[in-house]
C-alpha cells in the first residue's frame, strides 16, 4: 500500500516513522487560510493540501495531510513572519492557556474524504523578555505555528497540557491510528511488521 504524506514538516515525518508507518513525502502548494472558525480553518487547510497532491497524481492508495494552528482568545496565531512577530506571539502566550488544533484529512480513491481534528489545551508559565529573546536566537520558533516547538527548547515554557501531546507536535497519532483502523489499516500490526496490514 502506497502511503503519501502531503507535508514537508519534519515533525510529522518523525512521528510517522516513530510509529512504524512507511510513507513517501509529496508536497504541492495549496492555499492556506488563517481566518475563520479555527477548527474549520485547520480542517479546510488540511483538505486543501491533500487535494493538491491528489490532483497531481494519476493514482494513489492513501494521502494524509494535516494543518496545525495555535489559538489564543479565538485568534489564530500562525507561523511568525519574522523574529519581531515571534517575540510578540510569545509575549501573548506567556502565562496563558491556548489551544493547539490539528486538522487532518485522509483521501482514499473513490471514497469521501475523511476529515477530523484534535484539540489540546496548553498552559505556558510566565516567561520573561530575556528568555523570549534567547529562545528566538535559536531560530526554533521561526517555522512553527504559535512560535514554539513543544518537542524542542520551547517545551521548557510549557507548564501543563490537557489532551494529546503528539497533536501539539503536529499529528494526533492515537486518533490517526483509530481513523486508519476504521478503513482497514492496523497500525499496531504495522509497527510490529514495518508495513501496512489489512484488518481481517
Amino acid at each position: 500500500m502506497s502511503f503519501i504524506l502531503a507535508s514537508s514538516s519534519p515533525r510529522r515525518q518523525e512521528l510517522l516513522a516513530r510509529f512504524g508507518i512507511q510513507f513517501e513525502v509529496k508536497v504541492v502548494p495549496a492555499p492556506e487560510s488563517v481566518k475563520g472558525v479555527p477548527v474549520k480553518v485547520a480542517e479546510n487547510n488540511a483538505l486543501a493540501k491533500a487535494f493538491a497532491v491528489a490532483n497531481s497524481l494519476d493514482s494513489y492508495d492513501i494521502i494524509l495531510a494535516a494543518d496545525t494552528i495555535v489559538v489564543l482568545d479565538n485568534q489564530i496565531l500562525g507561523k511568525p513572519r519574522n523574529e519581531s512577530d515571534a517575540y510578540q506571539t510569545l509575549r501573548l502566550l506567556s502565562g496563558q492557556e491556548h489551544s493547539v488544533i490539528t486538522g487532518v484529512a485522509l483521501l482514499l480513491p473513490k471514497q469521501e474524504p475523511r476529515v477530523f481534528h484534535e484539540e489540546t489545551i496548553v498552559k505556558f508559565r510566565k516567561i520573561n523578555d530575556e528568555e523570549i529573546k534567547t529562545y528566538i536566537k535559536t531560530k526554533e520558533p521561526l517555522d512553527k505555528a504559535g512560535s514554539y516547538g513543544i518537542q524542542g527548547i520551547g517545551g521548557m515554557f510549557v507548564e501543563s497540557i490537557n489532551g494529546c501531546y503528539f497533536n501539539v507536535v503536529g499529528l494526533p497519532m492515537p486518533r490517526l491510528a483509530l481513523e486508519l483502523r476504521s478503513i482497514g489499516i492496523d497500525v499496531i500490526k504495522l509497527a510490529a511488521q514495518g508495513r501496512f496490514q489489512e484488518v481481517n
